[in-house]
């Protein structure tokens, strides 16, 4: 309808010049054209969220056609001499691209009849770009362009087959709209349908505001009427700590598309805290463009998600105050007999002394190894130099090794190791490790120990030539006391596994039983200048 009105204006505005008529056979072709050229550049407009520069495209394609158009349609066998103005034709284009550019603008903006004034600024640029083009043309033509009776019957019946095949055309194109409209309403039926069923919540946004919410989003926030919540800001409904990464991720869904699904905390209009996950997606409404949000109450799953975490804690704190009894009641018990012994009377031996002592010394151990598991505790991050540390382990460790008729052989490399920690907590992890290694190798034999840098890891790989552990076994290492050693506890290993977590390293252990074990420590490497750079 759009081509067949702008055809018959071209042909109403030539007679209006009182320009002739040449009732060819091209008249037809540039119809043709128009219809197909405006088509497909109303077409591209609809590809709204999915070609960046759409409106560049459909403002060029409609005048592409509309310049065929003008300058094809007086094209015609009756020409004997053309001259082309080349100033008056660029100007003619360039204006008619214009013109068209800024209607389509125009129709998309939010000034008040922005349809009327689009419309009126496209309709004056072809009326223009037809009177320039005019002038970019000088066409002379033959003798035969001038009427007779016979040629006056030519052009009445030519005219009357292309103003024929123009309503055919119109004819089809308002079957085929009519087709298609009421195969959209159908769908759209069954997509209303859809999303006014769904146990989810489908609502569209515009700009910061709800332009739609479906049923399921108002029973959500507590709505009895669409009015409650549509036109109000999304903002009111939000937390103000996510406004400003709610807000930015809106305005970068156009760049990015549609993510995965995120957790996100709504306000109902009772003041209920609503925990949910929601997607979003551009769309149209009023065919302006809009934002499509689906969100998903998961209130009931958070519930149980604290369930389960609060049945886990309790878990684990009921494990570890058993193993805490069953720890300390030992040593317990060792001193209750003494004390009876004592109280009894009897000649008290000195070697019960020692004995009690040990006993207190080792119910000691136990509650500080706890206490700093339990107890947050505020330490300075220094830049050290992983070798500097193992060096000072082994110096300490060193002479209970000979005692136990072992070698600590050691490879600290040449460049220097560096780690972002604490000094006494990464050296108490090494102090367990190979305390642990020497206490495991009860017939002697050698400790191997190899520090190196591998990519952004600190490796510091410790084997020991002891029994072994088997897999069973390698799988409860670093619980709460969980011990292969006859009087150990099983809390040295857990307390160097939180230190090694805390400084974002990891602790592997590799076992074959009767070859030994190797503990590999890794802790991310860090220059002592990392801080300045950042800084500058």
């Amino acid at each position: 309808m759009f081509g067949v009105g702008l055809w018959a204006k071209h042909l109403v505005t030539l007679l209006g010049f009182n320009e002739p008529l040449n009732f060819t056979w091209s008249m037809l072709v540039a119809l043709v054209f128009i219809i197909f050229f405006s088509l497909m550049a109303f077409i591209m407009l609809t590809f709204q969220g999915i070609l960046k520069y759409r409106l560049f495209f459909g403002s060029s394609i409609l005048a592409f056609g509309v310049a065929v158009m003008n300058f094809f349609s007086v094209l015609g066998p009756q020409i004997e001499r053309l001259t082309i103005n080349p100033i008056y034709l660029i100007l003619s284009l360039l204006l008619l691209f214009i013109g068209t550019y800024l209607s389509f603008l125009l129709s998309e903006s939010v000034v008040w009849g922005r349809k009327f004034l689009a419309s009126a600024l496209l309709g004056l640029s072809v009326v223009v770009v037809q009177f320039i083009g005019n002038k970019a043309l000088h066409i002379e033509y033959t003798d035969d362009i001038y009427i007779t009776s016979d040629k006056l019957n030519q052009d009445i019946n030519l005219l009357a087959i292309i103003i024929g095949i123009g309503a055919v055309l119109i004819l089809m194109s308002t079957l085929v709209t009519w087709f298609i409209d009421k195969r959209l309403n159908q769908m759209d039926e069954r997509y209303k349908l859809l999303v006014e069923n769904s146990l989810d919540m489908i609502a569209i946004l515009k700009g910061d505001h709800w332009g739609f919410v479906n049923a399921a989003g108002l029973r959500m926030f507590e709505a009895e009427m669409g009015s409650e919540l549509i036109g109000k800001s999304i903002y009111t409904f939000l937390p103000a700590k996510d406004h400003n990464a709610f807000r930015e991720r809106l305005h970068n869904l156009i760049f990015v598309g549609s993510g995965i699904p995120i957790e996100q905390e709504w306000f109902t209009l009772k003041g209920k805290v609503l925990h949910t996950e929601i997607v979003e997606t551009m769309t149209t409404l009023d065919n302006e463009p809009a934002v499509q949000v689906i969100i998903r109450d998961i209130s009931e799953r958070k519930k149980n998600e604290e369930l389960l975490i609060n049945s886990e804690k309790l878990y684990v704190a009921g494990q570890l105050a058993a193993g805490i009894a069953h720890e300390i009641r030992n040593p317990l018990t060792s001193l209750k007999g003494f004390l009876q012994l004592i109280a009894s009377g009897r000649r008290a031996n000195s070697s019960y002394y020692e004995i009690m002592n040990s006993e207190l010394d080792r119910i000691e151990n136990i509650v500080s190894e706890l206490l700093m598991l339990s107890k947050p505790q505020v330490y300075e991050l220094t830049y050290q130099d992983m070798r500097a540390i193992m060096r000072d382990t082994v110096t300490l460790l060193e002479t209970q090794a000979i005692l136990h008729n072992i070698a600590i052989e050691a490879e600290y490399g040449t460049d220097p190791l560096w780690i972002y920690g604490v000094e006494n907590q990464v050296k108490q992890v090494f102090i367990n490790v190979i305390k642990n290694a020497i206490e495991a190798m009860i017939d002697g034999g050698s400790i191997g120990i190899k520090l190196s840098r591998e990519s952004d890891g600190v490796y510091v790989r410790v084997r020991d030539e002891g029994p072994g552990i088997g897999e069973d076994q390698l799988a409860k290492i670093g619980q709460p006391f969980y011990t292969t050693k006859e009087k150990g506890t099983g809390l040295g290993l857990m307390v160097s596994y939180k230190i090694v977590d805390n400084h974002q390293g990891k602790i592997m252990v590799k076992s074959e039983l009767g070859k030994g074990t190797l503990f590999e420590i890794v802790l991310p490497f860090r220059y002592p200048d990392a801080s300045v750079k950042k800084s500058s």
